[in-house]
């Protein structure tokens, strides 16, 4: 199974222990009010495993200094082992250059650089940029600021009603002035995993680069950037069992070398005089001051243990939790599912009629439950489907039946009480 053609009903593996591997975050043995914690909001941010928090308790005990600008002992380790993550992350994803991984602060921070290295320096007034309805508002406003500032246009693809993009609708969206295009590759609100090489391949035919939003991707389904030929890709680490303030931008080497920068400062420079300065080669033309080096080396010291248990693993255990989820989900009366793609991610959202999201987040907490309410940075789905906010429930490979269960027998608890 890989990012270019996710198999619906992957195997699960036999041979792992996911009662030991659950044992390995420390967070889920918490109470809440005296109950167990049911953490279900694992696409606003994940937990984090004990082989995680150990390796930056060692960073910060053993091996902490600034890194590439000292011959002394702590920085040359410091700067190896921050090396080191981003070979990590070339790994993960599979790009073809250690350099074409950026550490950034977050998906966030990945796309407004790509907004203002790419997008000011290339995109004309009267240039088109295709977005599509699914998009977290993190791959809305950058571009909505850049078609303001260069008269630009944004054209967005619509959605059917089972929160999957309207593929045809995309490719009659190209024409000669079609210059970019910002696509998420799992929706964050409805979990749909979105056809994303087809459109990646159909854009390439009229030359024009692609932005793919990974956030929710990346934690739950192999990602082959060089399979999928996409032009960036960006994702966070604490959606993926890492620290928060970091994530990577990838980009290929050629148009990151095109690019202008984002921020200056430090270590992005070559030389600098008041007359003129030159700037370094990527990455490091992206990675303007100090960076999250703590933080990026317990990305990395993450995206390894996601690795040992196996993303298809990951994604096959997931997946089954979906399912039963959704089945249990679907035979409650008064509750429905917002997004019934045929191809998700362990994410659903649902409303309960006559109850506010708000008021279900509010009781379910009070057993112990976690789920996130809102519109889940993704207000023109909530449009889409004609409602203010959802709950969402979403899963990661530390969850099991038992807590669907716990979740079922708590929306039980919010229909009696309002209704």
């Amino acid at each position: 199974m890989n990012s270019a053609n996710i198999s619906l009903k992957p195997e699960i593996s036999s041979s792992l222990d996911w009662g030991k591997i659950r044992a390995d975050f420390p967070i889920l043995q918490l109470k809440i009010d005296g109950k167990p914690l049911i953490y279900l909001d694992n696409a606003a941010s994940s937990q984090m495993p004990q082989q995680v928090i150990d390796r930056l308790v060692r960073y910060q005990t053993t091996q902490h200094a600034n890194i590439n600008r000292a011959v002394h002992y702590l920085s040359e380790v410091a700067t190896l082992e921050y090396h080191n993550a981003r070979c990590k992350l070339q790994q993960f994803i599979n790009a073809r250059e250690d350099r074409e991984v950026i550490f950034t602060s977050g998906t966030t921070d990945s796309i407004n650089l790509v907004m203002h290295g790419y997008g000011r320096k290339f995109i004309k007034a009267g240039d088109e940029i295709i977005l599509t309805t699914l998009e977290h508002h993190s791959n809305i406003v950058p571009w909505q600021m850049l078609a303001e500032e260069k008269g630009a246009k944004i054209r967005v693809v619509p959605i059917n009603d089972k929160g999957e993009l309207e593929v045809d609708k995309y490719e009659k969206l190209f024409n000669e002035r079609t210059k970019f295009v910002g696509l998420i590759h799992v929706s964050n609100a409805l979990g749909t995993i979105n056809p994303i090489k087809s459109m990646i391949d159909f854009a390439h035919r009229y030359s024009v680069p692609v932005l793919i939003d990974g956030a929710q991707a990346a934690p739950h389904i192999p990602i082959d950037v060089q399979a999928l030929d996409c032009d960036f890709y960006a994702f966070s680490a604490h959606k993926l069992c890492g620290p928060t303030g970091v994530g990577i931008l990838y980009g290929k080497a050629t148009l990151l070398e095109a690019m202008q920068p984002f921020k200056g400062g430090g270590d992005m420079i070559s030389s600098v005089t008041f007359e003129k300065t030159t700037y370094n080669t990527i990455p490091h033309k992206f990675e303007a001051g100090t960076p999250p080096i703590a933080a990026a080396i317990g990305f990395g010291a993450a995206v390894e243990y996601l690795t040992a248990i196996g993303i298809e693993c990951i994604a096959a255990y997931e997946f089954d939790l979906l399912e039963y989820a959704t089945e249990r989900l679907s035979e409650m009366p008064g509750v429905r599912i917002i997004g019934t793609a045929a191809e998700k991610t362990a994410v659903i959202s649902f409303t309960i009629a006559g109850v506010h999201p708000h008021d279900v987040g509010t009781i379910l907490n009070q057993d112990g439950i976690a789920v996130r309410t809102g519109h889940h940075c993704a207000q023109p789905i909530m449009q889409r489907f004609n409602v203010p906010a959802t709950s969402r429930a979403s899963f990661a490979f530390y969850n099991k039946k038992s807590e669907v269960d716990a979740l079922v027998a708590g929306i039980k608890t919010v229909q009696k009480i309002f209704l």
